[in-house]
């Protein structure tokens, strides 16, 4: 008797294009799924069901109960959100313009170290900080900004200046000790991305230009920066990334209060106190969302900004 075609027997068919395809790609799939597993239950599920809760209203125990766009609304209502927002941008803006000036020009100093060895000393030692612990950093930082025995007002008085209160008086002194830490410990990472960059970039250009008559300047301004464009594209988006969710460094030094008159508290501060210190998971994920809106709407218009994302 005649066998019945696969036609004829699709589910014997379907069954055997499943073998097939599990002879033929078992092994690979098997090694990756590990990946694709964390990341579904560590990446995929919280970023998911974060949205969901932003329409909630939940304490993390209790049933959840729908709220709609409540939690979105408040929002704009919340003066606690709004200062923690003038906070960060106040923090992101000042420490990061100067801080990303001096990598530039830093990195363009580096570059011009013949030595090798040399070179990678002075790379190592900038880059230092960066691989170092940020809640090491701040409690050594926390210790150097002492009003009583920090070593920063030891020489204030040493030198007759009166000391600093960092974190009392009118709370106008944390925001410029975050900054100061920020700034050191995110200085050497720059510069490093800023001098791959000019590592890339012909050197005959810079010899041409000096056969020419160009000064430093005048190479570094006409040559080394349009050249670099894309990598300080590249610095800005990260820095509007790492300004936005700034968390340790004022977590470590001024609590999560933020300090005197939560001039400390940030963005990121805020979301931590509403989801673990007030138990409001609902209001806390919109509190998310909000923040990766505002690094999208930052981002686009940097892309904007250097002419990226326009029609040619």
């Amino acid at each position: 008797m005649a066998q019945p075609s696969v036609a004829a027997n699709p589910r014997r068919g379907m069954g055997s294009r499943i073998r097939r395809f599990v002879r033929r790609y078992g092994v690979p799939y098997t090694y990756i799924a590990p990946f694709y597993i964390l990341f579904l239950v560590f990446g995929a599920f919280p970023i998911l069901f974060s949205f969901y809760l932003s329409f909630h209203d939940w304490d993390g125990i209790s049933e959840a109960f729908f709220v709609g766009f409540e939690n979105y609304a408040f929002l704009f209502t919340d003066p606690v959100f709004w200062q923690s927002m003038y906070n960060t941008l106040f923090i992101a803006v000042v420490a990061h313009v100067p801080m990303l000036l001096t990598a530039l020009v830093l990195a363009f100093l580096v570059d011009l170290i013949k030595n090798r060895r040399l070179q990678e000393i002075v790379r190592t030692g900038y880059f230092l900080p960066a691989v170092t612990s940020s809640v090491a950093v701040a409690m050594v930082f926390s210790t150097l900004y002492g009003t009583r025995y920090g070593f920063i007002n030891w020489i204030l008085t040493s030198i007759g200046l009166s000391p600093i209160d960092w974190w009392g008086g009118t709370g106008f002194w944390v925001k410029p000790a975050i900054i100061i830490l920020f700034i050191w410990r995110w200085l050497g990472w720059n510069m490093i991305i800023y001098l791959a960059g000019l590592q890339g970039i012909d050197h005959s250009l810079y010899e041409a230009a000096a056969i020419d008559g160009a000064t430093k300047s005048q190479i570094f301004l006409r040559i080394t920066v349009p050249l670099l464009i894309p990598v300080i594209l590249f610095t800005l988006i990260q820095s509007t990334i790492g300004g936005i969710t700034i968390f340790d460094e004022p977590f470590v030094l001024a609590g999560t209060s933020g300090g005197t008159g939560k001039a400390g508290l940030t963005l990121a501060l805020n979301l931590y106190n509403e989801a673990f210190g007030y138990g409001n998971f609902g209001y806390a994920s919109a509190f998310a969302y909000a923040i990766t809106a505002l690094i999208m709407i930052i981002s686009l218009v940097n892309l904007r900004l250097f002419g990226f994302g326009r029609a040619r």
